[in-house]
């Protein structure tokens, strides 16, 4: 008869600390949070903070310098027009930069932007900003401009100031590989400060579901420390304000 063999080791899992990983994370995550809360002082006004950034000059034309210098220094394509030569400045540049197939948001200045540069025809694609209308995203996609207004223009940083709500959604500005931005004198504003303050104003408490700050095109330095622009959104930034 086969002798039967002695029953082997019985393997006996070892108790969990936490009842799963999860559990684990999120405690640290509240700790982290908590430590975090005890050691940071009081918020403080936003112009508690101007002491700390660059200055900026009062006038309008210090302020307008001052973005004209940061445009330089992050690549970003600045030209201020008055309204009477916005459709020739507009056509110029579509000219220099080859564009053929714009997509552009409903707003008035936007598209009268559009109508500048004489590409507002059968392959033009126009985004309703209410959301009522879908768009085709894969024709987004294929467009190699996209037109928006801003909130605001920040001359400390040479930053462009964009909403979900105010600049045809969130796709707009990020997906064609140039980002074309028209903007009124009156939304060259001095400071981060002054910037956060007007969208308070402007909002309330019913701010968009994305408020953002675009400083120059896309670009990352993650590779070998080589700054590759277009690395997440539009290779190109071009901002033309329009003086009265």
């Amino acid at each position: 008869m086969p002798t039967a063999r002695p029953a082997g080791p019985t393997s006996v899992p070892m108790p969990s600390p936490v009842p799963d990983d999860r559990d684990l994370i999120f405690r640290r995550i509240r700790e982290a949070l908590q430590a975090r809360r005890e050691q940071v002082a009081p918020h403080r006004d936003a112009a508690a903070y101007r002491s700390l950034l660059p200055v900026v000059g009062e006038s309008f034309e210090a302020r307008v310098e001052r973005f004209r210098e940061w445009s330089e220094r992050l690549n970003t394509e600045f030209l201020v027009c008055t309204r009477a030569d916005l459709p020739a400045t507009l056509a110029g540049l579509a000219r220099t930069h080859g564009w053929s197939r714009p997509a552009c948001h409903g707003a008035g200045l936007a598209l009268d932007a559009l109508a500048a540069t004489g590409l507002d025809d059968e392959r033009a694609l126009h985004i309703d900003d209410s959301g009522a209308h879908p768009y085709d995203k894969d024709a987004l996609e294929a467009c190699d401009l996209g037109i928006t207004t801003c909130v605001a223009l920040v001359a400390q940083t040479g930053s462009v100031l964009l909403t979900s709500r105010d600049s045809g959604g969130r796709a707009l500005s990020v997906l064609p590989p140039h980002h074309l931005v028209v903007a009124t004198a009156d939304q060259m504003l001095p400071d981060l400060p002054a910037t956060m303050a007007f969208v308070r104003e402007r909002y309330g408490s019913a701010l968009p579901s994305l408020v953002t700050l675009h400083t120059g095109p896309s670009r990352t330095g993650d590779i070998e420390r080589t700054i590759v622009l277009g690395a997440h959104g539009p290779k190109k930034l071009t901002v033309v304000l329009i003086t009265p």
